[in-house]
């Protein structure tokens, strides 16, 4: 690495941003760390994370957990309950008005034992999980998306210098979100971008379809 020019990231200490409601009911967490998915619309995993700049920001994702696309984020001033159903809204929008069957797997944030994110899903057809407090494995992807975006835009070797406002991490961080659905190789996808593995299955689901001659 030292001959090539390549350091690596050091994704800094960080910042505690669960903080489970004593005593709120929960909803079950029937994923089991069994992050994976037949099909798109399956299953999506998110949470929150912190950013330091001049002020303070938070950002949530939803992650497809079938091709790793974030297909809702939202960056915000505040952990507010709001700033994860903007999240779902941008999902909604991305992926269809309603989703029947999806599984939306959280941490025990406050934010997802609140009455409005269990509304807010109910209202697409998606049935909340949520993990146990203090286990950062039951939410163990969404912990890995947030750790390298950590890695990449926030502390990577293209930022000119400490963040200074909410809207330039959410610039930063929406081109980031596009590179990484549409360009960032991923392992589990066999090397290539979530866009490009989720038009993989659905060309493959089209040419399973039997052909109907018309007359």
């Amino acid at each position: 690495m030292r001959a090539a020019g390549i350091t690596g990231v050091h994704r800094r200490k960080q910042v505690r941003t669960t903080k489970p409601a004593p005593g709120a009911d929960r909803h079950p967490n029937l994923v089991g760390r069994k992050f994976t998915a037949g099909s798109p619309n399956e299953l999506s995993v998110t949470g929150r994370t912190y950013v330091p700049t001049w002020g303070v920001a938070y950002v949530c994702f939803i992650v497809d957990v079938f091709s790793r696309m974030i297909v809702g984020w939202r960056v915000a001033a505040n952990m507010r309950t709001a700033m994860v159903l903007d999240a779902i809204e941008m999902a909604r929008w991305s992926r269809g008005n309603t989703l029947p069957g999806l599984r939306c797997h959280s941490d025990a944030g406050s934010q997802f034992t609140s009455i409005r994110y269990g509304e807010c899903l109910a209202e697409i057809g998606a049935v909340p999980f949520i993990g146990t407090v203090g286990q950062s494995y039951d939410n163990a992807l969404a912990e890995t998306v947030d750790g390298y975006y950590k890695a990449e835009p926030i502390y990577g070797p293209t930022r000119s210098g400490p963040w200074k406002t909410v809207e330039a991490v959410e610039l930063a961080t929406l081109s980031w979100v596009h590179w990484h659905n549409t360009a960032r190789l991923h392992g589990y996808l066999d090397d290539v971008p979530p866009a490009e593995f989720e038009d993989t299955f659905y060309a493959g689901q089209r040419t399973d379809q039997t052909l109907v001659e018309t007359q």
